[in-house]
């Protein structure tokens, strides 16, 4: 089934066209045709973004939005004081902007932060009924406002939409899990999208065929930093499904199983395990501890048992019964025995009173721990050629889904048990340590030694760090994939430690939220490395400098490349369309671009031309 954006909608509903979007800076326009009169362009007035949030994720957007776009941001955030509200309130001063303080987003906040005579706001707390909260006292404040809401429940989001005039709801976890997930098994992240009845995908130009290529994405062979949409080859590519690829990856929600039938699937699935393996299941269940005690005590009745068989000059057999029948039972006292067999005897008496509770002790425990494994998802067995991922939190838990649906077996390790994706981990047959990740005995438990790869995704860049540095001490050739905030940080860390790849989610997802608030269609978004393209669809304006301009004049070196452009005639799509071919107004261009391209694209099909300068 075809899906189309807001944006096609709109347009094919002949809705008024929204308000054109550009950045308060000059772009210079590029070469007029021959007979050509010159156009004045006229911009747009400067938008106001109201953001609310102190996180990574609410900096990077406000970054976004002031040094892509020239945008005028108000910032709503607990104390300027905390988290990265020092960074946020200098980036404010130098460019303009306002900072409220106050405790949570309410009416009151939004009334300081001017909320009705602003064009967006964005709610990106981690807190899905908190921002929930704060856009419906948002509406009341300014009901025609563009509200664009993280959520981590996309089903909750999808499920309030209908509640709002003009709302977005983004996940920055979903947008960044396929980059992680990517990266631990050295692969191109699987990124889909639907553009037009076609489904393109990601992929390297080895594995595609060459009428498939739509456009070259980056050149990543042979240099530190990848080429982005280069002029020449490049081999990851921009390529059309041509119905014969089995590997693309169901999203989550689209294949949910009852809770129940899960619980079902996972407990056989761990009894089938126990059956090909019944020593290591045994190893497994009982504690090292119980495992000597054990074995020394039956050390000593095999002694034991030799002995007797050599002073009662009795087989082995007869030997082994008369300390189990009558040793073990009770002895009975004999002062015309040799000295050793008196020894015996006495020590047989002892290992009696010691064996049976050790027994008894080891039974119990086997069958506690088979119970919490099954109940609780733990790892109780050794495993290998796995993932192990650190962090059950938003990312964490979209990375787990990720390898599940991918069929790459995964440990989870968290510091909580009952942390956020601790529940959906059980439901799915995950196993869960709980323990702190950078002590090598969490690692060793969770079987980092013979692991393919570690992934570590918590909010704390510091414990991030301890974890992988532990990881790869265990292991030396170990493959890491870090999640760390500072890019530049984390590009010394990568060359100082030999790490094999880190990300930022809020790098990946801010992007998407800045687009999304500034009335943009972005319909997917490509890590390369530590940056990132975005798949857009931009509408051609009345008046502005690419109306009756051709295709080339839309095109960057390195910022810009149109995919596709949809006619405002017929509603037909021209895929790869011609240098030389003319756009007009309400066309609809699907481009792969940076953020500075996309940037200076909208600035170049969002202004209104005056004739009469």
């Amino acid at each position: 089934m075809t899906s189309e954006s807001w944006l096609m909608r709109r347009l094919r509903g002949n809705l008024p066209r929204v308000q054109a979007i550009t950045r308060p800076w000059s772009i210079e326009p590029g070469g007029r045709a021959e007979g050509q009169a010159e156009r004045h362009v006229v911009h747009a007035p400067v938008k106001r973004v109201v953001v609310c949030g102190d996180d990574p994720l609410a900096l990077r957007l406000i970054e976004e939005l002031i040094q892509q776009y020239g945008v005028h941001v108000t910032a709503i955030l607990p104390s300027a004081g905390r988290r990265h509200g020092p960074e946020i309130e200098r980036l404010l001063a130098e460019h303009g902007g306002r900072l409220v303080e106050a405790e949570r987003p309410d009416t009151e906040a939004f009334e300081r932060a001017d909320l009705a005579g602003a064009d967006a706001l964005a709610l990106v707390k981690q807190d899905d009924i908190g921002n929930l909260d704060a856009a419906l006292q948002a509406q009341e404040v300014n009901s025609r406002i563009r509200l664009v809401i993280r959520m981590f429940n996309l089903r909750l989001g999808q499920s309030v939409r209908r509640n709002f005039a003009d709302v977005r709801v983004l996940s920055d976890a979903q947008m960044a899990a396929p980059a992680f997930a990517s990266e631990a098994l050295g692969e191109v992240a699987p990124v889909h999208v639907r553009v037009a009845k076609r489904t393109l995908f990601v992929a390297r130009r080895t594995e595609v065929r060459p009428d498939d290529v739509v456009c070259g994405l980056a050149r990543t062979d042979g240099t530190d930093e990848p080429e982005l949409l280069p002029e020449g080859q490049a081999d990851l590519v921009l390529a059309v499904a041509n119905g014969e690829r089995g590997t693309t990856v169901l999203a989550r929600d689209e294949r949910l199983e009852p809770r129940g039938r899960a619980r079902r699937d996972g407990l056989r699935r761990w009894w089938r395990r126990q059956l090909h393996s019944p020593v290591r299941t045994l190893r497994g269940l009982v504690s090292r501890r119980l495992w000597v005690t054990a074995a020394v005590l039956l050390a000593v009745l095999a002694i034991g048992t030799a002995v007797i068989a050599h002073y009662k000059q009795v087989t082995w057999w007869d030997a082994a019964y008369v300390t189990l029948l009558s040793e073990l039972t009770g002895a009975s006292p004999d002062l015309e025995s040799h000295w050793p067999e008196k020894l015996v005897t006495t020590l047989l008496g002892l290992v009696n009173v010691a064996l049976i509770p050790v027994i008894t002790a080891a039974v119990v425990e086997a069958v506690v721990n088979a119970r919490l494994a099954i109940a609780l998802g733990r790892l109780r067995e050794p495993v290998s050629n796995h993932v192990v991922v650190v962090g059950l939190g938003n990312v964490g838990t979209r990375v787990m889904h990720a390898f599940v649906d991918l069929g790459v077996p995964v440990v989870m390790i968290d510091r909580n048990e009952n942390a956020r994706g601790a529940q959906a981990a059980r439901e799915r047959g995950v196993p869960i340590i709980v323990g702190d990740a950078s002590s090598p005995e969490t690692l060793r438990a969770a079987s980092v030694d013979t692991c393919r790869a570690l992934v570590v995704v918590s909010t704390d860049d510091q414990a991030n760090l301890a974890a992988a540095l532990e990881g790869r001490a265990l292991k030396p050739d170990l493959r890491v994939v870090l999640r760390l905030f500072d890019g530049r940080f984390a590009d010394r860390v990568q060359r100082a430690f030999g790490i094999t790849a880190s990300r930022s989610v809020s790098y990946l997802a801010a992007p998407a939220f800045a687009a999304a608030l500034l009335e943009r269609e972005v319909i997917g978004t490509i890590p390369v490395d530590r940056r990132v393209l975005l798949l857009a669809e931009v509408p051609v304006c009345a008046g502005s400098q690419l109306d009756g301009r051709p295709v080339a004049a839309a095109q960057e070196a390195g910022g810009v490349r149109v995919l596709a452009v949809a006619t405002d005639e017929d509603r037909q799509t021209v895929w790869a369309p011609p240098a030389a071919y003319v756009l007009r107004a309400d066309d609809l261009l699907t481009v792969a671009t940076t953020r500075l391209g996309l940037a200076n694209l909208l600035a170049r099909t969002g202004g209104t031309v005056d004739g009469s300068r």
